[in-house]
């Protein structure tokens, strides 16, 4: 009896759970102010997104360039950069990298067609000779272990990284332009070159290995202050000569213990008898 009582609605008043029909003028206002809701969120939310992904595209351009761009080379590349990093004074050309158009902004032309340009072919083919010739010289003296090859291998990374990293601090310290880091990976991985060829240099005679090191090092430091000042810091906000000479001195000297450090691996304290 109450349900039955509960359940009729009294005079005027209208029943719960049934929607009142709108008007046409009401339901176009309603769909209007929804799809001008739905449009609005998607356009902020589409605006939100595009430029998260172009602020994350920047930033992995800026500072992870394409690797490909970095191995393409050729043989002329090849020979005309071994002379650059072994007699750099020889170098009669400017230092600047070459630049080209590409969808509206300047990028810089990959090292096939400039023999300025960084290139990770050469570091990483240095890089290997110098943990094989490592290991040949361990082989020859009766002490070649997989642990001492692996020593000599991490060695190298150890080096290479602080050598990046040198040169990362010293152009953060001139207030330089932005440089993508595989620039850094590719210029701190030239030492390699010159250590390899002192190792080689070692193995034929083993009088020949300091004089070359000390050759090579040298010519790597010209090579590096030259790069470091014509290239790495076109983008420099202010000058400071004195400043600027300072730190690039240092980073010249600085290949002296690094080069001694990574090649005495295998000479230090000995000499190969023939």
């Amino acid at each position: 009896m109450y349900n039955n009582l509960s359940s009729q609605p009294g005079p005027g008043i209208p029943q719960q759970g049934h929607n009142v029909p709108l008007s046409p003028f009401e339901n176009g206002l309603y769909g209007a102010g929804s799809g001008l809701i739905r449009s609005g969120l998607g356009a902020y939310g589409e605006k939100i997104l595009g430029s998260s992904s172009e602020y994350v595209q920047s930033n992995i351009n800026r500072y992870f360039a394409d690797p490909q761009y970095y191995f393409q080379v050729n043989d002329d590349y090849v020979r005309n950069k071994l002379k650059v990093l072994l007699f750099p004074f020889l170098h009669r050309g400017h230092w600047t990298r070459i630049t080209e158009p590409v969808g509206g902004r300047l990028s810089y032309k990959p090292p096939i067609y400039d023999i300025n340009a960084p290139d990770l072919y050469i570091p990483f083919m240095s890089f290997f000779t110098y943990v094989v010739l490592s290991g040949l010289v361990l082989g020859l003296r009766g002490k070649f272990s997989p642990e001492a090859v692996n020593w000599v291998f991490m060695k190298g990374l150890v080096g290479w990284f602080f050598q990046v990293l040198l040169l990362k601090i010293s152009l953060m310290s001139l207030s330089g332009g932005e440089t993508a880091l595989l620039d850094f990976v590719a210029y701190a991985g030239y030492a390699f070159t010159g250590i390899s060829l002192a190792i080689l240099g070692g193995i034929v005679w083993s009088y020949s290995y300091y004089p070359l090191l000390a050759w090579t090092c040298i010519c790597m430091g010209i090579f590096l202050v030259q790069m470091m000042r014509r290239v790495l810091l076109a983008g420099a906000r202010s000058y400071d000569s004195t400043r600027h000479h300072y730190f690039l001195l240092f980073i010249g000297l600085a290949q002296f213990p690094l080069f001694l450090w990574l090649g005495n691996s295998c000479f230090a304290h000995h000499r190969l008898s023939h």
